[in-house]
């Protein structure tokens, strides 16, 4: 079993991206209800990241770090920052954002930790989101 260590972590290792239309916003917010880690017990997919729209800018960023920016603890580990990097990679991938900081959005996890449901099947599973927060004006 692979160890995950618990991250030092500050709003600036957030990943911020630009969206490549205006519009964009809802499709990537969408998306991301898709793309997260399978429960096989309860087939039930738990969504793993959310688009944060702060002060002008957008942000790909865990669930874990939404507790972490409101204040509240977490155990944001290795291996989720790696599984929001690879979900924002596929997100560039597929044209709908523009990744900012290349550098911040390493190191990727591999993609047999991440299910991504096709829009065509989203009703047939159930998506399940973590966490829904008001988050403070501390960027």
């Amino acid at each position: 079993m692979e160890e995950n260590n618990i991250i030092e972590w500050t709003p600036s290792s957030m990943l911020e991206v630009t969206l490549n239309e205006p519009d964009d916003f809802l499709k990537v917010r969408e998306t991301l209800t898709r793309i997260g880690v399978a429960s096989r017990k309860d087939n039930k997919l738990y969504q793993s990241c959310h688009i944060l729209h702060k002060q002008g800018r957008y942000f790909i960023v865990h669930f874990k770090e939404l507790f972490l920016l409101d204040g509240k603890k977490s155990n944001l580990e290795e291996n989720d920052v790696a599984r929001r990097n690879t979900i924002a990679t596929l997100m560039s991938d597929w044209g709908l954002v523009t990744i900012q900081n290349k550098a911040v959005s390493q190191p990727l996890a591999p993609l047999r930790q991440i299910k991504i449901i096709s829009f065509k099947d989203k009703d047939n599973g159930s998506c399940v989101q973590n966490t829904i927060l008001v988050i403070n004006n501390n960027l």
